[in-house]
Protein backbone atom coordinates (compact mmCIF):
# COMPACT_ATOMS: atom_id res chain seq x y z
CA UNK A 1 0.00 0.00 0.00
CA UNK A 2 2.50 2.54 0.66
CA UNK A 3 4.29 2.04 -2.71
CA UNK A 4 1.01 3.53 -4.23
CA UNK A 5 0.29 5.92 -1.96
CA UNK A 6 3.68 7.36 -2.84
CA UNK A 7 3.70 6.95 -6.64
CA UNK A 8 0.16 8.14 -6.19
CA UNK A 9 1.61 11.48 -4.80
CA UNK A 10 4.27 11.30 -7.42
CA UNK A 11 1.98 11.30 -10.18
CA UNK A 12 -0.33 14.06 -8.72
CA UNK A 13 2.26 16.04 -8.12
CA UNK A 14 3.78 15.89 -11.32
CA UNK A 15 -0.11 16.12 -13.00
CA UNK A 16 -0.27 19.60 -10.95
CA UNK A 17 3.11 20.84 -12.22
CA UNK A 18 2.31 20.31 -16.02
CA UNK A 19 -0.93 21.89 -15.47
CA UNK A 20 0.85 24.95 -14.62
CA UNK A 21 3.46 24.33 -17.20
CA UNK A 22 0.06 24.10 -19.57
CA UNK A 23 -1.26 27.51 -17.84
CA UNK A 24 2.34 29.54 -18.51
CA UNK A 25 1.80 28.61 -22.02
CA UNK A 26 -1.57 29.87 -22.88
CA UNK A 27 -0.12 32.39 -20.21
CA UNK A 28 2.86 33.52 -22.51
CA UNK A 29 1.82 32.26 -25.68
CA UNK A 30 -1.44 32.75 -26.25
CA UNK A 31 -2.17 36.09 -23.77
CA UNK A 32 -4.34 34.19 -21.40
CA UNK A 33 -4.99 35.53 -18.00
CA UNK A 34 -3.09 33.90 -15.92
CA UNK A 35 -5.12 31.81 -12.98
CA UNK A 36 -5.03 33.43 -9.67
CA UNK A 37 -5.01 31.81 -6.99
CA UNK A 38 -5.51 34.51 -4.25
CA UNK A 39 -9.70 33.76 -4.26
CA UNK A 40 -9.13 29.91 -4.14
CA UNK A 41 -6.84 30.20 -1.12
CA UNK A 42 -9.82 33.05 0.52
CA UNK A 43 -12.51 30.39 -0.31
CA UNK A 44 -10.45 27.86 1.68
CA UNK A 45 -9.68 29.45 4.39
CA UNK A 46 -14.00 30.45 4.98
CA UNK A 47 -14.13 26.84 4.14
CA UNK A 48 -12.79 25.89 7.13
CA UNK A 49 -14.74 28.51 9.10
CA UNK A 50 -18.06 26.61 7.81
CA UNK A 51 -18.97 28.94 4.67
CA UNK A 52 -19.02 26.88 1.71
CA UNK A 53 -20.74 29.27 -1.05
CA UNK A 54 -20.34 32.69 -1.78
CA UNK A 55 -22.35 35.14 -3.48
CA UNK A 56 -19.04 36.70 -4.51
CA UNK A 57 -15.67 35.95 -3.27
CA UNK A 58 -14.08 38.79 -3.80
CA UNK A 59 -16.98 40.17 -1.10
CA UNK A 60 -15.54 37.85 1.14
CA UNK A 61 -13.38 38.85 4.22
CA UNK A 62 -9.94 38.73 3.21
CA UNK A 63 -7.17 36.85 4.59
CA UNK A 64 -3.33 37.83 4.86
CA UNK A 65 -1.99 35.12 3.10
CA UNK A 66 -4.67 33.62 0.66
CA UNK A 67 -2.50 33.43 -2.51
CA UNK A 68 -0.50 31.15 -0.63
CA UNK A 69 -3.24 29.12 0.79
CA UNK A 70 -4.40 28.88 -2.71
CA UNK A 71 -1.25 27.86 -4.10
CA UNK A 72 -0.99 24.96 -1.44
CA UNK A 73 -4.22 24.11 -1.60
CA UNK A 74 -3.85 23.54 -5.54
CA UNK A 75 -0.99 21.51 -4.77
CA UNK A 76 -3.00 19.50 -1.79
CA UNK A 77 -5.62 18.88 -4.22
CA UNK A 78 -3.96 18.00 -7.25
CA UNK A 79 -1.75 15.08 -5.16
CA UNK A 80 -5.08 14.06 -3.35
CA UNK A 81 -6.19 13.39 -7.13
CA UNK A 82 -3.23 11.59 -7.67
CA UNK A 83 -3.58 9.66 -4.59
CA UNK A 84 -7.25 8.66 -5.20
CA UNK A 85 -6.55 7.57 -8.58
CA UNK A 86 -3.94 5.04 -7.90
CA UNK A 87 -5.65 3.84 -5.01
CA UNK A 88 -8.43 2.73 -7.73
CA UNK A 89 -6.59 1.92 -10.39
CA UNK A 90 -3.72 -0.22 -7.98
CA UNK A 91 -0.36 -1.83 -8.91
CA UNK A 92 -1.36 -3.14 -12.28
CA UNK A 93 -1.96 0.43 -13.78
CA UNK A 94 0.93 2.08 -12.37
CA UNK A 95 3.41 -0.87 -13.66
CA UNK A 96 1.88 -0.36 -17.33
CA UNK A 97 0.23 2.94 -17.00
CA UNK A 98 -2.42 3.76 -19.90
CA UNK A 99 -4.10 6.96 -20.92
CA UNK A 100 -7.21 6.73 -21.13
CA UNK A 101 -8.33 5.96 -17.65
CA UNK A 102 -6.09 8.77 -16.51
CA UNK A 103 -8.05 11.05 -19.06
CA UNK A 104 -11.20 9.79 -17.96
CA UNK A 105 -10.58 10.51 -14.40
CA UNK A 106 -9.14 14.05 -15.29
CA UNK A 107 -12.53 14.63 -16.87
CA UNK A 108 -14.35 13.52 -13.90
CA UNK A 109 -12.41 15.67 -11.57
CA UNK A 110 -13.69 18.87 -13.72
CA UNK A 111 -16.88 17.44 -11.48
CA UNK A 112 -15.70 19.19 -8.22
CA UNK A 113 -14.68 22.63 -9.70
CA UNK A 114 -17.47 22.67 -11.24
CA UNK A 115 -19.86 22.12 -8.37
CA UNK A 116 -17.93 22.73 -5.75
CA UNK A 117 -15.06 25.62 -5.98
CA UNK A 118 -16.71 27.83 -8.86
CA UNK A 119 -20.50 27.94 -7.20
CA UNK A 120 -17.78 28.27 -3.72
CA UNK A 121 -16.40 31.20 -5.47
CA UNK A 122 -19.99 32.50 -6.63
CA UNK A 123 -19.78 32.18 -10.05
CA UNK A 124 -22.65 29.65 -10.21
CA UNK A 125 -22.22 26.11 -11.50
CA UNK A 126 -20.22 25.28 -13.85
CA UNK A 127 -19.27 28.90 -14.41
CA UNK A 128 -22.79 29.64 -15.33
CA UNK A 129 -22.98 33.26 -13.86
CA UNK A 130 -19.33 34.14 -15.75
CA UNK A 131 -19.87 36.49 -18.35
CA UNK A 132 -18.60 33.71 -20.85
CA UNK A 133 -19.17 30.49 -18.95
CA UNK A 134 -18.41 28.19 -22.11
CA UNK A 135 -14.90 29.37 -22.42
CA UNK A 136 -14.46 28.31 -18.89
CA UNK A 137 -16.09 25.02 -19.17
CA UNK A 138 -13.50 24.34 -22.57
CA UNK A 139 -10.54 26.11 -20.78
CA UNK A 140 -11.59 23.75 -17.17
CA UNK A 141 -11.88 20.52 -19.66
CA UNK A 142 -8.37 21.18 -21.41
CA UNK A 143 -6.75 21.90 -18.18
CA UNK A 144 -7.94 18.67 -16.73
CA UNK A 145 -7.04 16.93 -20.10
CA UNK A 146 -3.03 18.51 -19.35
CA UNK A 147 -3.63 16.77 -15.71
CA UNK A 148 -4.42 13.59 -17.18
CA UNK A 149 -0.96 13.72 -19.12
CA UNK A 150 0.55 14.45 -16.05
CA UNK A 151 -0.81 11.39 -14.59
CA UNK A 152 -0.04 9.76 -17.23
CA UNK A 153 2.99 10.73 -18.56
CA UNK A 154 4.50 10.76 -14.35
CA UNK A 155 3.20 7.02 -14.06
CA UNK A 156 5.06 6.00 -16.86
CA UNK A 157 8.46 7.45 -15.84
CA UNK A 158 8.48 6.00 -12.15
CA UNK A 159 6.90 2.91 -13.00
Amino acid sequence: MFDILWRGLVIGAGATILMDLWAIVLTKVFGQTPPNWAPVGRWFWHLGRGKVFHENIADAAPYANELALGWISHYAVGILYGVIFAIIMGQEWLAAPTFLPAWIFGIVTVGAGWFLLQPGLGLGWAASRHPKPMKVRCFNLLAHTVFALGLYGTALIIR
